[in-house]
């Protein structure tokens, strides 16, 4: 690519591009490998962010473009809804085989996460004859009309907007630093049953078993066998959504198998596909066939070109060991940042949490103190100036994640971790 000036770029870009549509950096990707990015004026970076979490096999993973590189010289669509192809079916075959729940299990692909969201709530209303949700505040669901019901964060996802949906419901998210425990979630879901939305009435629970945007809480598995235990009382189902927290990213295939609770339905995008848009939706057949013919799907569904991609994926996550890979690089996040956090050089963190390699923690105002959101965004500037790509999340953005390719070579990821020290260091 011929080298660019970021100004002028910039400047295109807000005469073109839509302004509700907003960028972390204000630099421009190149080309990429693995977990380093070179911008358009061949600066490079270590990627801690991976596309939010798009990347558990790394940018352009040699397995993944061999793939995409055969599909593309045979065909690029059809529309499975007008004539099918095999690895549609394969790749149904291999995600219904490692469904975290037992018996029978089908799959439906689709291209976005939020669009698997959406079939996931309209296959559970089907099937149980309800129009109830109960979702959790910090969720972050999508940005469509339900999907924006669904999310449980304000700004900026609702701004202008008023979010709301009838038949959706909400209750808090436990979360320890933030004084919310599980019981008082619980007494809140009771709360909801009895005065708002009697169960009989109530078609699905959705939960991320670790939140993504809302700040990498990590539900406790005593909630989430409660709410398996609801569900069971009640005959409504519940749906794990899956779509950051899955494919390897915390140390096994999805999330809610480190509780040994089983959903319904999960909902998976992102790190599916090593890059390209995929999604997909993958529940207990009786459930998942309650929906006519012709009720699901999607012109640009379980794409080809996608569908060779996730298959090898999933060959890269068994052949490399990744899920072992997640657990080593999360235990060399959490060294690290226990000591930066006792480092009075560096600003004020805490609140380490999440699973494997999926790792967050907080900017805070002072040792111990109130969530610091400002601070946490000048660390991801000054991460970006010392070569790293960081994200922040959080219901104030004081949350840095850490969402790392998990095919990182060693080297690399202890450089990334210096820049990072750098960044809270400065």
């Amino acid at each position: 690519m011929e080298a660019h000036d970021t100004t002028q770029l910039n400047a295109r870009r807000a005469a073109a591009v839509a302004r509700g549509i907003s960028s972390a950096t204000a630099e421009f990707a190149d080309r990429a490998e693995n977990a380093e990015v070179w911008d358009c004026l061949g600066r490079r970076y270590v990627d801690f962010a991976g596309g939010i979490g798009v990347l558990a096999t790394g940018h352009r993973h040699p397995k993944v473009m061999a793939a995409v590189g055969a599909q593309l010289a045979r065909f690029t669509h059809t529309s499975f809804q007008v004539m099918a192809y095999e690895s549609y079916i394969s790749l149904a075959e291999r995600l219904n085989a490692i469904a975290p729940f037992e018996g029978p299990a089908k799959s439906l692909l689709l291209t976005t996460g939020v669009e698997a969201v959406e079939a996931a709530i309209k296959i559970a209303r089907i099937a149980t004859g309800r129009m109830g949700v109960i979702a959790f505040s910090g969720a972050f669901h999508g940005r469509t009309s339900l999907g924006l019901a669904l999310t449980g964060k304000a700004l900026p996802y609702k701004h202008g907007v008023d979010g709301w949906l009838p038949g959706v419901f909400r209750v808090p998210f436990p979360a320890a630093h933030r004084g919310i425990s599980v019981q008082e979630s619980l007494r809140a879901l009771d709360l909801v049953l009895r005065a708002d939305a009697e169960p009989s009435r109530v078609a699905a629970i959705i939960i991320e078993p670790v939140q993504g945007e809302g700040g990498f809480n990590v539900a406790p598995p005593q909630l989430l066998v409660e709410l398996r235990r609801i569900c069971d009382a009640h005959g409504i189902l519940l749906i794990g959504d899956e779509i950051q927290s899955g494919f390897g990213r915390t140390g096994k295939m999805f999330a809610i198998e480190h509780a040994g609770v089983e959903p319904d339905l999960v909902t998976l995008a992102k790190s599916l596909a090593g890059g390209l848009p995929l999604s997909a939706v993958v529940g207990r057949a009786a459930v998942m066939d309650a929906v006519e013919p012709g009720g699901l799907g999607g012109t640009y569904g379980g794409s080809p070109i996608g569908c060779a991609a996730a298959l090898a994926v999933l060959d890269v996550i068994r052949e490399e060991k990744l899920l072992a890979r997640a657990e080593a690089i999360g235990a060399r996040l959490r060294a690290r940042l226990g000591a930066l956090a006792d480092n009075n050089a560096c600003v004020p963190i805490g609140n380490v949490r999440g699973l494997g390699a999926m790792i967050g923690f907080d900017v805070l105002e002072s040792r111990g103190g109130e969530p610091d959101g400002p601070g946490a965004k000048r660390a991801t500037r000054r991460a970006l100036e010392a070569g790293l790509i960081l994200l922040s999340c959080g219901l104030q953005g004081e949350t840095l994640r850490i969402l790392v390719p998990l095919t990182i070579a060693d080297a690399t990821l202890e450089e990334g971790l210096e820049k990072l020290e750098q960044a809270l260091c400065p």
